[in-house]
């Protein structure tokens, strides 16, 4: 556990002092695209905060060759080597389309050069499915799902980018769960280099995300960009297929696990899902909305789950708070599951599942109540003078 903590602590450090650099890099030289039509932000901002994060990543994983602990995942290396080459392509990639609004074609077809340069070169593929005993024979087959759950993860997570601070602690929160989970889940089946690489690449995303969010909380002096938010996505895609494209379908068989075993056995898939749950939500539902009106899926709108927050009369802040909340209670619900189950709790599930019930009802009250209404509301009470719009 120390050299993890001190992965996210060197990840931090230096993803800090790169987001200084790059922040005052962008404002020197003008380095900022003009206000958009769908933007919150009122004032031109930097959006290259992506390279830093990239950066930060790209000497985590460097340290990680000079560390013994972390030396199976080096055995082979070209899957290391493939996660660092298909970070830099999207980050080249992001930091263009940030600078020059690429076609959404082109972003697409990167994306799967990508996902392709991890899922071939570095040999990482979903192998089996644990439902029932259904295996993936076809190695194309295992390619293609494998690719194209990258490509989705690596998009949800772009799509949520739209508020201060939003991707960067959401991301922090769901790397978090996963992280506690790889790392009990390497314990449990013993050392092993996926295990071990999904436990790093969640605890280097957790640096980056707290080295970066100072500059990136309300109000943001710096934008982590597509560059930042889809290096995000297929790392998180990445641990998550490091765990759950290696489980083997006879893992499920009631017949020879006990209730905990085939809780642990399903949580591979589970979990990775729901700490994405409202990127993946919020994809989805902007794809087929899109789709229905004759649109790209990939062209911009302003009817994304935080613009819908913002219209229901939450404050960005608030409304960035209340995603966090959604985030954590998904995605700790279902931990805690796991962990009650395989330590034997009092009544093993029921503690995650109390948990998720009154989380769920509470970040419910707070989505439908809003808060800038209330606070207009209350201040024209107190002040019914009218105000001159500036």
């Amino acid at each position: 556990m120390s050299q993890y903590l001190l992965t996210i602590l060197v990840t931090a450090a230096i993803t800090f002092g790169l987001t200084w650099a790059v922040w005052k890099l962008s404002l020197r030289y003008k380095l900022y695209p003009g206000i958009r039509e769908r933007d919150v932000h009122t004032t031109p901002t930097p959006r290259l905060g992506g390279v830093a994060i990239f950066l930060g990543i790209a000497a985590a994983i460097g340290f990680s060759a000079l560390n013994p602990f972390f030396a199976n995942m080096w055995m082979p290396p070209q899957t290391m080597w493939s996660i660092l080459a298909a970070a830099l392509l999207i980050a080249i990639i992001g930091v263009v389309d940030d600078l020059w609004d690429l076609d959404w074609m082109i972003k697409l077809g990167a994306q799967f050069l990508a996902a392709g340069i991890i899922t071939v070169g570095g040999g990482l593929q979903i192998l089996s499915l644990p439902f029932g005993d259904l295996i993936v024979f076809s190695s194309w087959l295992s390619i293609t799902i494998t690719m194209f759950a990258i490509v989705i993860v690596m998009n949800a997570v772009n799509f949520i980018d739209g508020l201060d601070g939003l991707v960067a602690g959401v991301c922090l929160i769901a790397n978090g769960v996963f992280f506690a989970y790889s790392y009990i889940l390497t314990r449990d089946t013993g050392a092993s280099s996926y295990f071990n690489l999904a436990s790093f690449l969640a605890a280097v995303l957790i640096g980056a995300c707290i080295g970066f969010l100072p500059f990136n909380w309300s109000p943001a002096k710096l934008f982590m960009g597509d560059s930042g938010a889809l290096v995000l996505g297929l790392l998180m895609a990445t641990s998550a297929i490091a765990v759950t494209g290696q489980l083997e379908p006879s893992a499920l068989d009631p017949e020879r696990l006990g209730r905990s075993q085939l809780l642990g056995a399903f949580i591979p898939i589970l979990l990775p899902l729901l700490v994405v749950l409202l990127p993946l939500l919020d994809f989805g539902l902007a794809v087929l909305r899109r789709v229905h009106a004759g649109k790209s899926p990939f062209s911009p709108d302003r009817k994304h789950l935080h613009h819908r927050m913002l219209d229901l009369g939450h404050r960005d802040r608030d409304a960035v708070l209340i995603f966090y909340a959604w985030t954590a209670v998904i995605s700790l619900a279902v931990l805690l599951m796991y962990v009650g189950a395989r330590e034997d709790w009092p009544g093993q599930y029921l503690p995650g599942v109390l948990f998720g019930v009154v989380g769920i009802a509470a970040c419910l009250v707070i989505t439908l109540l809003p808060t800038r209404r209330r606070t207009t509301a209350a201040t024209a009470d107190t002040d019914p003078t009218p105000v001159e719009p500036s």
